[in-house]
């Protein structure tokens, strides 16, 4: 027969996916439109918070950056700051210092002839090196305001982000699990709203035993099935694969992901299945009237020249009511399949049926086991 090898597995099935989503924003809950098990989509409304207090601080932030941008000079939609020299407090300053340049050139030409007395000269050289630290001032004053101008376009972009953070909106798909928010209460920042989990697909965690590491292999089908639905078979793909052994369990991690399109299978369900590992073609079988066990020792009787004798096997896999035969027998041998408990080794047999008992040990085929044998 043919024989499926596989490895036994049990394990639970999780959301790949799950998200608890906070507020960014505090305020009064102002509604929550989600309930448990409602099935969301990326950028669904899961909550909305009262958006007075974080209105007026968005206009707050815009009048603040408004002053900055008159004091340099900048229109409200426009991004860059104009040159210093085309700052008006600057241009101002410039001027004061230049005109103060002026008299004291005059002062010291006029001094040179004797036209101007040494106070005035003196009054004059002050006068410009007062005009020439103004200016210097004003210039590292609008250094100061453009600094402050990012400032207040960074407070602008942050009371505007916190308004849209009044609406809450879902940033994975899946179906809400947890509610944990109701309208009318006060929230903080970072308070959690609901939780999301992702149904679709599920992700299978098992395990498998040391033995079978080899064998375990990425997109291996598993099969299972969930007490919830007795008798419906579930399959999955191997996704992911651990690189070491639990030193603990002396097992091996792996995920499936398993597709859930009509939502039937629940994160948290119990799992038992195994994944096909390999096929092996035309073993050695015997079908299941003609082995007895005792005491853990399996044994057939084989009949030769219209003799019985008992023959100690060792079985393998079990399956459409064949067992695999690992040791004792060639596969052309011919088996009594009834009356095992009158049998004894040299009994003389005579078989019925044109010999069906003999089994067959090439081209997969089973043997058929129908014989019967009788005791003389």
């Amino acid at each position: 027969m043919d024989v499926e090898r596989h490895a036994d597995l049990s394990g639970t099935l999780v959301s790949p996916d799950q998200a608890k989503v906070s507020s960014e924003a505090p305020g009064i809950v102002r509604e929550v439109p989600v309930q448990l098990g409602t099935e969301v989509r990326v950028g669904d409304t899961l909550a909305k918070l009262d958006t007075r207090e974080l209105a007026l601080a968005l206009e707050r932030a815009e009048s603040a950056l408004r002053q900055v941008e008159a004091q340099l000079g900048v229109g409200k939609d426009q991004e860059t700051t104009p040159p210093d020299q085309d700052i008006a407090t600057v241009r101002q300053a410039l001027a004061s210092r230049d005109d103060a340049k002026a008299s004291l050139d005059r002062a010291t030409q006029l001094g040179s002839r004797g036209l101007v007395s040494q106070v005035d000269r003196e009054t004059a050289e002050t006068r410009y090196k007062v005009a020439e630290a103004n200016y210097q001032a004003t210039l590292d004053a609008v250094r100061g305001l453009r600094a402050m101008l990012q400032d207040r376009r960074a407070a602008v972009d942050l009371a505007t982000k916190k308004l849209n953070d009044a609406v809450i909106r879902a940033p994975v798909a899946g179906a809400v699990s947890e509610r944990l928010i109701q309208p009318g209460e006060y929230i903080k920042e970072d308070t959690p709203v609901v939780t999301i989990v992702q149904l679709n697909p599920l992700k299978l965690h098992t395990s498998i035993q040391e033995k079978f590491a080899a064998a375990i292999a990425i997109g291996q089908t598993v099969t299972f099935q969930v007490e919830a639905f007795p008798g419906r078979v579930f399959t999955g793909k191997i996704a992911y694969v651990s690189p070491a052994l639990d030193q603990t369990t002396r097992t091996l991690s792996i995920e499936a992901l398993v597709d859930n399109p009509d939502r039937v299978l629940k994160p948290g369900f119990f799992a038992k299945g195994y994944v096909a590992l390999s096929v092996d073609h035309a073993v050695i079988s015997a079908p299941d009237d003609a082995v007895s066990t005792l005491a853990g020792v399996s044994t057939v009787y084989v009949v030769e020249d219209g003799k019985a004798r008992q023959q100690i096997v060792s079985l393998g896999a079990h399956t459409d009511k064949q067992w695999e035969v690992t040791q004792g027998l060639k596969g052309d041998e011919v088996v009594a399949v009834s009356q095992l408990n009158q049998l004894a080794t040299g009994m003389s047999v005579t078989t019925g049926g044109g010999g069906e008992g003999r089994g067959r040990g090439t081209g997969g085929g089973r043997g058929r086991g129908r014989g019967e044998g009788s005791a003389q």
